[in-house]
């Protein structure tokens, strides 16, 4: 399970009601500002936060602010370097799922709990398969839609997770709890914005639908591929 050094929080933040709602869950809040925080590893490089150690959880929180709400800026501890505000633009692109996730490989092949190996790919699929990869592009940051995994499925991170890593790839159980879960945002690393993880990683924060619903955010999960 990839893992992320952590110690001083670093926050993104992301103003609910300047969303397009395409690619958002329904149950998306409609105003109100999301503020995602994870420790950087400023002061201790050797702290890290992982999805399958919940004693690290609080390294990597999602606060939402209803909108209206009265808020007060905090200065920095002298000790840390404070960063920089960035501001970001955004743009309506397109996303799919992982053809690895359960609901693509049941929509595409039926009942089965892997893809073929390439070369046994049936034939009406090869050229779908391949146009797909072309028009998956590398989103960086993201609010809503489907994640862009660098090495496979986030869902499966968190759902292995979730389960304790009591069950193989392919199993059903696994396949379940990771239909469950959805994404709430991806931060990548970006120079420009100083937000360099490890090797240059890519953040991916999730929660289930009905913690959304809700607004549990407390239960929004944290995985990191690179």
């Amino acid at each position: 399970m990839a893992r992320t050094r952590a110690t001083v929080l670093r926050r993104f933040g992301a103003v609910c009601a300047a969303l397009p709602r395409e690619g958002l869950a329904e149950q998306f809040p409609q105003e109100g500002t999301l503020l995602f925080f994870l420790f950087d590893g400023q002061v201790d490089e050797d702290v890290f936060v992982s999805a399958d150690d919940p004693e690290t959880w609080a390294g990597a929180q999602v606060l939402y602010v209803p909108e209206n709400t009265p808020v007060v800026p905090t200065e920095a501890p002298p000790e840390l370097e404070a960063f920089a505000r960035v501001e970001l633009t955004a743009d309506t692109e397109q996303s799919a799922p992982d053809l690895w996730l359960p609901q693509a490989r049941q929509a595409l092949l039926g009942d089965t709990r892997h893809w073929p190996h390439p070369r046994e790919t049936p034939a009406e699929l090869k050229s779908f398969v391949r146009a797909f990869g072309r028009l998956r592009t590398r989103i960086g940051h993201q609010v809503g839609g489907h994640a862009v995994p660098v090495q496979g499925p986030v869902e499966y991170d968190i759902a292995n997770a979730a389960l304790g890593g009591m069950h193989a790839w392919g199993e059903q159980p696994l396949d379940q709890e990771a239909e469950r879960w959805v994404v709430l945002a991806q931060f990548d690393s970006d120079s420009d914005a100083r937000t360099v993880w490890g090797d240059g990683d890519t953040l991916y924060w999730l929660i289930r639908p009905e913690d959304l619903a809700g607004r549990r955010f407390g239960r929004a999960r944290l995985t990191v591929q690179g």
